[in-house]
């Protein structure tokens, strides 16, 4: 295992900041915005001597609610970690909130840093003298944006981190990647505290408690998954903050990176215009599709068959997905998610020989012919794979260009339908050859060009 680095102090101390410098990404969402971060963060260190685990928290700020969960969440953080950096905002100096943090984790016994930043254009002595008053020892000066004094922070802590017991790296190689996508409120952060058993995540009844998306490996027995909480997405027009559209953006961004996406639906309050569009994302984006409808289990049975109507009449474009209705709060249903997940990313990943689907391209067309095109009848000759996560079909013939848009959904039924692909889109490439004697004249010999001379000759002496 490698050594756990976890990032505590106040809200917009920069935090998040500090930890996209050491992991060299932009996995944490930054902004000058206090209380962004809320969830749990973790990440591979690339910065300093050797490898560890850096874990970005949300800020303390005591108080209730959302607060109150948040800072459970920055005490899981801290039991986890072999070493604190306290990180402490220059402009602001020392306040009582910093106070009463030093004090709280001095009784942790936990080896701690003080760590300053926002350092710039400040005088280094004086800053340093400043927040030598808090008892932690030295305070490193640092600014995180820029990267100023982070490489020699961890240079520092390198000589006091525990030696890795295991030299592999904590990637998600291998892994199965989740993301749990839906509108505010719609129950994914719960999902994902019931899949994993433990209040991993801040869950609220309060629409955006998260923000931001969150990546959390999660091993069951001898399959390997990466799931990713998103932050729910609304329609556009109700979108004002510009924190929420840097979490869409987040959303939309974990859609791409990852292998399976599970749609949470409110049941609740039924199939919205969001739901729609979201989904619709997801399908443009090729990905693996499992839809939960969550909060099933308060809807009476007029209800639950008005939302299966609603269901087929806005998203009958998700005829490949499975649909299951589960409790994420009770957990009911909750279990088959992993196996319908496995499932999909199977049929999303496989391997499709180019004689077999080649034979079924002749029994669809030998079914179904193309239409004819300017009296000529497209010609579908033989189909190979072009590619995975979609599975993506590459058809070659001629005047594929010409092929009705109908046609090829019905191209596309057939093969899911004889591949057995469930959960998955399914592409269509269709490719014509290339003629090479297209835009080419013949040249004419002498003979040829007396010929055609003779030919005018004698239609003009007619006239």
């Amino acid at each position: 295992m490698l050594p756990v680095i976890a990032l505590v102090g106040r809200p917009n101390v920069g935090k998040s900041t500090l930890f996209n410098r050491l992991t060299c990404t932009r996995d944490a969402l930054v902004a000058d915005f206090p209380g962004l971060t809320r969830d749990r963060q973790y990440g591979i260190g690339k910065v300093g001597p050797m490898r560890y685990v850096v874990v970005d928290t949300g800020g303390i700020s005591g108080g209730d609610g959302v607060e109150a969960l948040m800072e459970r969440q920055v005490q899981a953080a801290i039991d986890e970690a072999d070493h604190l950096l306290f990180l402490l905002d220059a402009q602001d100096g020392v306040t009582a909130g910093d106070l009463d943090i030093a004090a709280a984790l001095r009784r942790t016994g936990k080896p701690l840093t003080a760590v300053v930043n926002k350092i710039d254009h400040l005088s280094e002595d004086l800053v340093g003298a400043e927040f030598h008053s808090l008892g932690l020892g030295r305070p490193w000066l640092v600014a995180a944006e820029r990267g100023r004094g982070v490489s020699t922070l961890m240079d520092h802590l390198g000589t006091l981190l525990p030696p890795a017991t295991d030299e592999a790296e904590q990637t998600d190689d291998g892994r199965v990647r989740i993301a749990v996508v839906g509108r505010p409120n719609a129950g994914k952060s719960t999902l994902i505290n019931r899949i994993l058993g433990e209040e991993r995540l801040v869950a609220f009844d309060t629409p955006g408690t998260t923000r931001d998306s969150v990546y959390i490996p999660f091993d069951l027995g001898e399959r390997r998954y990466t799931l990713i909480d998103t932050a729910g997405v609304r329609r556009r027009a109700r979108v004002s903050e510009v924190i929420e559209k840097f979490s869409v953006i987040k959303t939309l961004q974990a859609i791409e990176a990852c292998n399976v996406v599970f749609l949470v639906l409110d049941a609740r309050l039924g199939i919205g215009e969001q739901d729609a569009t979201l989904a619709g994302h997801v399908v443009e984006s090729g990905r693996a599709l499992v839809v939960a409808i969550n909060k099933w289990d308060g809807l009476d049975a007029e209800q639950r068959n008005h939302l299966r109507n609603e269901y087929q009449r806005k998203l009958a474009f998700l005829d490949f997905a499975e649909v299951h209705r589960i409790s994420a709060l009770h957990g009911s249903g909750v279990g088959l998610l992993l196996e319908a997940a496995d499932a999909a990313y199977a049929s999303a990943m496989r391997d499709l020989p180019t004689p077999l689907l080649t034979r079924l391209l002749e029994d669809a067309v030998q079914t179904h012919q193309p239409p004819l095109v300017h009296g000529r009848r497209i010609k579908l000759r033989y189909a190979h794979q072009g590619g995975r996560n979609p599975p993506i079909i590459v058809v070659h013939g001629n005047q594929t260009d010409a092929v009705p848009a109908a046609y090829r959904r019905y191209l596309i039924n057939r093969f899911r339908e004889a591949l057995k692909l469930a959960g998955t889109p399914l592409r269509i490439e269709l490719r014509s050859g290339v003629n090479p004697y297209e835009g080419r004249r013949n040249t004419l010999t002498p003979r040829q060009v007396q010929k055609r001379q003779r030919l005018k000759d004698f239609v003009r002496r007619k006239r």
